[in-house]
């Protein structure tokens, strides 16, 4: 199904606006503190055109605009029935419908064999040393956050990125020991005419 709109900021958007309503500046500034900018790219303006599009889509309204002496008129918003309902459906599609994406290291994978198998292996080690750190400091924001109280359902997208990245580790190991492997370096120059 084709969605109104299908931007993933709109879906946080959304289900942010569902503890009540906010203004942009305000969305954005939870999006940040919740750490959900990690999972969701976006800067001020695109936030702007997203909420935006929402309420031409008729998923929020302007419920009130503010205005305090040292600030321009700000509009907040709120949650229609409309983008409740329209939030749950798609929150229940993105749960339920496995979706193949196409990742760049995906893209690269399918064509490392145009790398001469020594240089493959050096930068497939310099993307395990990155994971490796992704991966400690991953859980050292996990540890911070559930020391400081937040529950681990608010915090399963970061195991879900450890278990991503511990599964790129393990394959950018492997295929490092196949690439490393002289054989195969002997089969690679001979097919691409570098033998020496």
């Amino acid at each position: 199904m084709r969605r109104k709109v299908s931007n993933p900021l709109a879906l946080a958007v959304l289900a942010f606006l569902v503890m009540g309503p906010m203004h942009p500046y305000e969305l954005g500034k939870q999006l940040k503190d919740t750490g959900k900018d990690r999972n969701i790219k976006f800067n001020r303006g695109s936030l702007y055109m997203v909420v935006e599009q929402l309420r031409k889509a008729g998923f929020v309204a302007e419920q009130e605009t503010v205005k305090d002496t040292q600030r321009p008129e700000r509009t907040v918003y709120a949650l229609t029935d409309e983008g409740r309902a329209e939030l749950h459906d798609w929150m229940r599609e993105l749960v339920r419908d496995p979706v193949h994406e196409y990742p760049q290291f995906g893209v690269a994978l399918s064509l490392i064999s145009v790398l001469d198998p020594a240089e493959a292996v050096e930068l497939l080690q310099s993307r395990a040393a990155a994971l490796k750190k992704d991966i400690d400091e991953t859980h050292a924001l996990v540890a911070k956050a559930t020391g400081d109280g937040v529950e681990w359902i608010f915090l399963v997208e970061e195991d879900y990125r450890v278990a991503v990245l511990e599964a790129e580790l393990k394959l950018v190991d492997k295929l490092t020991g196949e690439l490393a492997k002289a054989d195969y370096q002997h089969r690679w120059r001979q097919f691409f005419g570098r033998e020496q």
